[in-house]
């Protein structure tokens, strides 16, 4: 269906792949209700201003109508909600176009529309926002006659959040990733909204990742005490610890060799007269042989990575400098309002938790229905995980097709 016909789709096509709603102009008209899925934001008309470039959208006015006649509209407007209201209206019968900010630029004007606002609302459709939970929620579970009497709104919109946080560790996929390069001084900065890290990897020429792994051979000392030479941390005039900046554990790890580690040695290190254990490079063990008791987590060339909580940062091994790494991790769900949103998917499983939590912290409630909820809930979150694993038979089948192969070395 290209137009919305009663359903819960709200847009048409064009607002949802383009980004884009028109209107033909009646006589005297100034006042254009937009009905994008997002709301517009609104900084200035004049794109002299500097906030301007606050607005996610651009507007757009043209004679006819026709491709390569639409102009940026600049002239005075005001926008409430999502309405634009116009200081004076245009000719009758001429074309208005509210295009909002996409990464293409739009298909009208200058097409130099540039934002993220169109991409940020694909895929809305299979989300719902914390709100309609909550609403939901009200409807189908408090009232007369149902399992909750009465509950105060905002006890709801508490465990709703608890249970968005509660579902975003290890149930929904709430999984964000950042591109980063790891600088000289091989650290990068945790994420703001960071909870737990997912998977670290480095990317290569072929954009293929190669997963770095967490290492226990090294680590990030909390301080660094001076100390006399009986070995006693020293402190100052106001009896506080003195505290060092260098940390000798970390200049020696970043300035390492990985390779008197990994023993990844080649002939060029070889030629080089590097301090090797000959015995271990070339006899039984060595990379001419077979590294037969070798540890997985030394005997591998991707680089480590520990987490720095004293600094608030991830640490990498000197061999990934200048790398491109790709840090993906989960958050709680509710860092951003763009984040507080819940997976069709697992509508049920909030419903449940959310029942649970109300039941289970009042007072003469049966423990027979506490229990009830109980595993309710716990039933329908396992569901959950099954629907949002989203293994596909075809996946399954390739895997197993693998199974048949001979490796020879």
């Amino acid at each position: 269906m290209a137009k919305p016909d009663g359903g819960l789709i709200t847009e048409t096509n064009r607002q949802y792949y383009s980004g884009a709603q028109g209107f033909l102009v009646t006589e005297g008209q100034t006042s254009f209700v937009c009905t994008f899925d997002t709301d517009l934001k609104f900084g200035s008309h004049s794109p002299t201003v500097n906030a301007y470039a606050l607005n996610n959208f651009v507007l757009y006015l043209s004679q006819t109508g026709l491709p390569g006649s639409f102009a940026e509209y600049v002239a005075e407007y005001t926008v409430t909600k999502n309405t634009i209201t116009l200081a004076a209206a245009p000719l009758t019968n001429s074309f208005v176009v509210v295009q909002l900010k996409s990464e293409t630029g739009g298909n009208y004007g200058n097409e130099d529309a540039f934002g993220t606002t169109v991409q940020e609302n694909y895929n809305n459709y299979s989300y719902l926002s914390v709100n309609d939970v909550i609403n939901n929620f009200m409807v189908a579970y408090v009232g007369t006659g149902k399992l909750i009497q009465s509950v105060k709104r905002t006890d709801v919109i508490f465990h709703v959040k608890r249970g968005l946080q509660e579902l975003s560790y290890d149930t929904l996929k709430s999984i964000k990733s950042q591109e980063l390069q790891v600088p000289a001084s091989l650290s990068v900065p945790i994420p703001q909204d960071y909870v737990n890290y997912v998977k670290c990897s480095w990317v290569d020429s072929l954009g293929v990742k190669h997963i770095i792994y967490p290492t226990t051979l090294t680590s990030n000392p909390y301080s660094l005490l001076p100390q006399d030479d009986d070995g006693l941390p020293l402190q100052d005039n106001y009896d506080d610890n003195l505290l060092a900046s260098q940390y000798a554990t970390e200049e020696r790890w970043g300035t390492a060799n990985k390779k008197l580690i990994n023993g990844g040695f080649n002939v060029a290190d070889i030629s080089a007269g590097l301090d090797i254990d000959w015995w271990g490079a070339w006899g039984p063990g060595g990379f001419y042989g077979q590294r037969y008791g070798t540890d997985p987590e030394t005997s591998q060339v991707n680089g480590w990575f520990t987490i720095n909580e004293r600094d608030g940062k991830f640490s990498f091994s000197s061999d990934l400098v200048n790398a491109v790494i790709i840090l993906e991790y989960i958050s709680d769900g509710l860092a951003y309002t763009a984040d507080m949103r819940i997976p069709k998917l697992a509508e049920d499983a909030i419903y449940a938790y959310v029942l649970h939590a109300i039941m289970h912290g009042r007072m003469n409630v049966p423990e027979y229905i506490v229990n009830r909820l109980k595993k309710d809930k716990s039933t329908k979150i396992r569901n959950t995980k099954i629907r949002l694993s989203n293994i596909k038979l075809e996946e399954i089948t390739q895997v197993m097709r693998g199974k048949s192969k001979w490796i020879k070395h």
